[in-house]
């Protein structure tokens, strides 16, 4: 493990992390749930950039944590998404990475790669997830109800391909980490100790990026063979 990550992958998990505890002795001070939350969330990051299982236990424990904090702003959407989507997923993608890893190394899942007819199949669910879970947020008077619903679909879309072992999972992520910034943006209109929420989200968005280009690397590695 003393040269698993790279210097770079280092100095982005230190950053992440310097910032997340920078924001709260700033923004909140108080929260200390949000900020284990927080920390826990953007170590799964640099873990699931390398396609190691481990990334997705720590997926599965922020998804618990974040569906507490969302509760507590009235986030509904997020609460059921995480609790009810994102965490149950979570397990089944540590279960699919865990059966599928590169060559025998069960620290580097296989890189997996879907076709036009499942994307298709992908939309369609994803549509039908969306439709429904809008009925029941709205059922709840769900605070910012477009951009819960929006949350719902970037995050089905993300675990979805986190199951099926696509690079393209992290750009999913990546677009339900600027639909949560906004989110919590207009949270903080109101308590401002959120805007540490924010930051964690943002520091999320530069991981969740620096994952895609991870994971395309190891799928061009991965593809013709060469081991690291």
């Amino acid at each position: 493990m003393k040269n698993y990550f790279s210097k770079s992958e280092i100095a982005l998990w230190s950053m992440s992390v310097l910032l997340i505890c920078v924001s709260f002795a700033i923004f909140d001070k108080e929260n200390y749930l949000t900020l284990a939350a927080s920390l826990i969330g953007v170590t799964s990051l640099i873990f699931n950039a390398k396609g190691n299982p481990f990334g997705q236990v720590l997926m599965v424990i922020f998804s618990v944590l974040y569906g507490i904090i969302s509760y507590s702003f009235a986030y509904y959407g997020e609460m059921i998404t995480y609790l009810g989507m994102t965490a149950p997923m979570a397990v089944f993608a540590l279960v699919s990475w865990l059966k599928n890893p590169y060559k025998g190394n069960k620290s580097e899942v296989e890189v997996n790669h879907i076709g036009k007819k499942e994307v298709a199949f992908m939309l369609i669910l994803t549509a039908a997830v969306t439709a429904v879970f809008y009925f029941i947020l709205a059922f709840f008077n769900t605070a910012n109800l477009f951009f819960s619903t929006l949350s719902v679909t970037t995050s089905f879309i993300a675990v979805y391909l986190t199951f099926r072992r696509s690079a393209y999972f992290a750009v999913a992520y990546a677009a339900n980490d600027i639909v949560l910034i906004i989110l919590w943006s207009l949270a903080a209109k109101t308590d401002v100790s959120y805007l540490s929420v924010i930051i964690c989200f943002a520091m999320f968005l530069i991981n969740d990026l620096y994952g895609f280009i991870s994971w395309k690397r190891m799928a061009k590695r991965q593809k013709i063979g060469v081991d690291m």
